[in-house]
């Protein structure tokens, strides 16, 4: 599962120009894939669950529904997360020369798959395994 993420991480970074890299975690912060380089995985994963918090209670107050993605932006660069599923959040670093419509475009696509990817690992593989 983890060199399947990997490859996912890999790939949404070839195709986002000026993407710095990326991590999945789960919704409370642990860390299950990462390419990251120069930033801490682990505790970005803490922080980005911390914030995912934060984002779920401003969205669900305000009445906007299901938290689906947010964008921080700082002087150096771009911090993105984006719901991969229930159970899981994709978080991509970018430099601020990134195409940001490029960004949610591609990594829309991404938090879709990597979710497919989790549902399915959670699924028996065979029927006789849910008896």
């Amino acid at each position: 599962m983890e060199t399947e993420l990997l490859a996912e991480l890999r790939s949404v970074k070839h195709r986002v120009p000026h993407l710095a890299g990326g991590l999945v975690a789960s919704v409370d912060g642990l860390l299950v894939a990462h390419d990251t380089h120069g930033t801490e995985p682990s505790g970005l994963a803490a922080m980005t669950a911390a914030s995912l918090s934060l984002a779920q209670r401003l969205a669900d107050t305000t009445g906007q529904g299901e938290f689906r993605e947010s964008l921080v932006r700082g002087e150096n660069g771009y911090v993105a997360v984006y719901a991969a599923g229930g159970s899981c959040v994709l978080t991509l670093l970018a430099h601020p020369e990134v195409n940001v419509g490029r960004l949610h475009l591609e990594a829309r696509r991404s938090a879709q798959r990597i979710a497919g990817m989790l549902n399915e690992a959670l699924l028996p593989k065979d029927p006789r395994d849910a008896l």
